[in-house]
């Protein structure tokens, strides 16, 4: 996707404005329209950040200190990708995920998100509606098959670096 590279930074800028733009709206004027907006515009954004920063640690063609940060920030990017899509539809649908501590929902959220992220659900927050279980499904799906095939790409870039020498 040669394309979407040279596209990328700028779409990127753009679209982090645009939600920006709308994030201070919605704390000026709390509509549920703009807080879903400024959430669904986040959630493109750290796809597509998480999309190129994947492209690049897929064509590495040796392991250095840059490919393993990288690796990292794709996985609390992951993170935070469905941190923002929970937080939508925590909007849209009031309810749809048990919480049952007292801090903000947003934390509580982005609690679940990485605990689901890394598979341990420790089911003190719980999602009630099908659709709400099956993204937390997908999100457990996702983290396990990054891990793997993280390990894979950067195994055989170490392998290639080790052969070319």
């Amino acid at each position: 996707m040669p394309t979407l590279n040279r596209i990328q930074p700028g779409l990127l800028l753009l679209l982090s404005l645009v939600a920006m733009i709308v994030a201070v709206a919605a704390a000026f004027w709390p509509h549920p329209g703009l807080l879903t907006m400024k959430w669904a515009l986040l959630a493109v954004f750290f796809a597509l950040t998480v999309a190129g920063l994947f492209s690049y640690l897929r064509n590495a063609r040796s392991v250095t200190e840059a490919h393993l940060f990288t690796a990292i920030s794709i996985y609390l990017l992951l993170g935070m990708l469905w941190f923002s899509l929970y937080c939508a539809i925590d909007i849209c649908y009031p309810g749809s995920i048990l919480l049952h501590s007292t801090s903000s929902r947003e934390t509580e959220l982005l609690y679940f998100s990485l605990v689901t992220l890394s598979t341990v659900g420790y089911g003190d927050i719980v999602p009630l509606y099908g659709e709400v279980r099956m993204l937390a499904a997908l999100e457990a799906i996702t983290g396990i098959l990054y891990i793997a095939i993280t390990v894979a790409i950067l195994v055989s870039s170490f392998r290639h670096q080790d052969g070319s020498r």
